[in-house]
């Protein structure tokens, strides 16, 4: 099928924690046949910080971020069989989700992709007259990148006809281990750029035992984070670019992950990187949230933290012995069970289940 998606961005992942997750799953749907052509706007300097030059498997359109050029590249749903608005594209997201539906042909499949549902149905629920409310009505379905059944019910109470997760993994052709470089050495390393719903959780799970282990190393990537006070044993190196994630992931003892303040609360919810520190081998340190073990299991394939004081001490006993065995546990796993191939497989299955229905209703 021919697929349209209008998203943040597909070439950075410059102020865009997505762009791994539409890279690994939009790449595998185009090796199960589909055609995809993926917009994304000028805006935020993120064209300026590519990542990734545009790949053979989707055509990439990037447009200006002004209405007319929202008003023109939607127009151009008219000419796909599946059309997909992802959450958080930045620039006129209402707009840009209005002139794709009122463009879509009457047998189309009609997505909006949530890549960020709990902070949606947050936002929706604080809104009565919130323009997803009205735009449900006119979707087939609503996709999103976790949240289990919570989200699940939470968007079927507001009007989505149907939701269905669908997780996040790892795409072991970009995320794999390497060799460790010098540059990413230290006992606990940190990616993620500064949030303000994921800023206080840092604090606890990063910052906070940083201080309470001054003898070890911590090491802290990201964007937004050179005001921020912190103990002189943490490192700060600023953006790192998806090209260097697997020697970041690989090199320190271990990396932790510290989940958004509305993904923690939800459950079911596991970010991107997951997948990707755990398919580069790493010895992954996770923050407590729900549903964690339906991923990696605890104590063997993921260390879980409740707070500070649990990552301080997971610190103080880690040995390099017992993080090797940690990583390559993880690594089994994720390539046993949670890769794009077996996503896409599930994303297909639907899209090929909702074509057929739409189909027939056009028809009819």
């Amino acid at each position: 099928m021919k697929i349209a998606f209008y998203g943040s961005s597909l070439l950075s992942s410059y102020w865009n924690g997505a762009a791994t997750y539409y890279r690994g799953l939009l790449s595998a749907l185009a090796r199960h046949g589909h055609d995809i052509t993926f917009y994304e706007p000028d805006v935020y300097d993120r064209q300026a910080h590519r990542d990734i030059d545009p790949p053979d498997w989707c055509r990439v359109v990037v447009y200006d971020g002004t209405p007319d050029a929202v008003r023109r590249v939607c127009g151009e749903a008219a000419g796909y069989d599946v059309v997909v608005k992802a959450s958080g594209v930045g620039y006129a997201d209402d707009l840009i989700l209005a002139t794709m539906l009122d463009n879509a042909r009457p047998d189309a499949v009609r997505i909006f992709w949530d890549v960020d549902a709990p902070a949606t149905l947050a936002e929706i629920s604080a809104a009565p007259d919130h323009y997803m409310r009205g735009a449900l009505q006119r979707l087939d379905l609503v996709l999103t990148y976790g949240g289990g059944d919570p989200v699940v019910t939470a968007y079927r109470s507001i009007g989505a006809a149907e939701c269905i997760p669908i997780y996040n993994a790892l795409d072991p052709a970009t995320h794999f281990p390497v060799s460790p470089e010098p540059r990413f050495d230290a006992d606990l390393g940190f990616l993620g750029n500064r949030l303000p719903d994921r800023e206080a959780r840092v604090e606890e799970f990063f910052l906070r035992p940083a201080a309470a282990v001054p003898g070890a190393t911590f090491l802290l990537g990201g964007s937004g984070w050179g005001d921020k006070p912190m103990s002189g044993n943490i490192r700060q190196i600023g953006h790192v670019g998806t090209r260097d994630h697997n020697a970041f992931n690989c090199t320190p003892k271990a990396v932790i992950n510290v989940t958004r303040d509305s993904m923690a609360a939800t459950g079911y919810s596991p970010p991107t990187r997951v997948f990707e520190a755990a398919g580069a081998g790493a010895c992954l340190i996770t923050d407590h949230w729900v549903g964690v073990e339906m991923f990696l299991k605890p104590d063997a394939e993921v260390l879980v933290a409740r707070d500070g004081k649990d990552v301080a001490e997971i610190m103080r006993d880690l040995t390099p012995e017992r993080a090797a065995a940690i990583g390559r546990a993880g690594l089994e796993r994720v390539l046993a069970e949670h890769t794009y191939d077996r996503r896409a497989e599930e994303a297909d299955g639907i899209l090929a289940r909702v074509a057929a229905a739409r189909r027939a209703e056009a028809a009819a």
